[in-house]
């Protein structure tokens, strides 16, 4: 889904981070220091900027002297990773405007999910490599599990001391209803063509083939997310660490989980010194209802009305009505 449909329209934001660092940098200034000491800092601003320009002319014509553009993108992850519907819109943006050799940095924020919704995020940051991009992934709370599939494509993995790093491992559970079922004579029926069509059910009565097979395909998916972190951190030692553990960015630093102990703000602000760095959001484009307001006010309106209507009609006798219908 490249373009979303012009019912469901997607709109990107973008925000340039150096100025806006800037902006409250002088905001902060004036209010402590004065507006006189802000005016000697534009200044002094303004000389280095100059000497900036100044340099940059002189080494345009080596395209590798100019400054690296780096991109911010974010991912909160949730079990469905429905994170993804933004994500591979901002990932498609970038590959078509962005240089060789341009970073981007993921703040990746999520416990895991669903399989395949994970792994529809993970190849979607692998565009961004194949398109020659580099890319890096900031942890600051948590990347376990499809977090850790997403976050193993990266160049560089930056966590925070006390990020929850990995959780390679796949877990899958559910009730079985059978003997509540049987106990209350209510009798389950399924049909199905295939052997295997279904394993384990909520309803039926399981059988150790159905087990047997249901943790062949469990154990069948841990192997592909094996092989999956194998690929593009070679240097782990998935044996070890492929156990459905987590650990903090301490530890997870010393089994090669990760690469640096950062966090995605100290690391952007570097990235700043020396780049210009962009935040790229993406949000459900609004109606004009939305803009105006007008859904929640009509929304808060009807309920109002609704919780008003049992005390007005209690209000409303009989000798009212009659004498309002003569």
């Amino acid at each position: 889904m490249l373009f979303h449909p012009p019912k469901n329209p997607v709109e990107l934001k973008i925000r340039h981070l150096n100025d806006a660092q800037k902006q409250r940098r002088e905001d902060l200034m004036e209010a402590t220091q004065g507006k006189a000491a802000l005016k000697q800092f534009k200044k002094v601003m303004a000389k280095k900027a100059k000497q900036a320009l100044k340099a940059k002319t002189k080494n345009k014509k080596k395209h590798t002297n100019d400054k690296a553009q780096v991109f911010v993108l974010d991912f909160d992850g949730d079990i469905k990773a429905t994170a993804v519907k933004h994500l591979r819109e901002e990932i498609s943006t970038l590959i078509s405007t962005a240089n060789k050799g341009d970073e981007v940095i993921v703040r990746l924020e999520s416990g895991g999910g669903l399989v395949h919704g994970y792994g529809l995020a993970a190849a979607q940051l692998v565009r961004l490599k194949d398109a020659g991009l580099k890319l890096t992934v900031c942890v600051d709370k948590v990347a376990a599990s499809g977090g850790y599939m997403m976050a193993c494509v990266a160049d560089k993995v930056v966590a925070a001391p006390f990020a929850i790093i990995g959780s390679i491992g796949v877990v899958s559970q559910l009730p079985n209803f059978h003997k509540w079922l049987k106990n209350h004579d209510v009798d389950y029926e399924m049909f199905t063509a295939g052997d295997y069509k279904r394993t384990v059910t909520v309803f039926g009565e399981n059988d150790a083939e159905d087990r047997a097979k249901y943790q062949e395909e469990l154990e069948q998916t841990h192997e592909l997310f094996k092989h999956f972190v194998n690929t593009y951190r070679p240097e782990l030692d998935v044996a070890k660490v492929a156990t459905g553990e987590h650990w903090y960015g301490e530890d997870a630093l010393k089994l090669n989980l990760i690469d640096s102990l950062q966090t995605s703000d100290s690391y952007i602000l570097e990235r700043m010194e020396d780049n210009e760095v962009y935040a790229l959001y993406s949000r459900q484009k609004p109606t004009l209802a939305e803009k105006l307001g007008l859904a929640q006010a009509a929304e808060a309106t009807l309920s109002m009305a609704v919780d008003k209507l049992p005390d007005a009609l209690a209000r409303f006798d009989l000798n009212s009505r009659l004498n309002i219908l003569k």
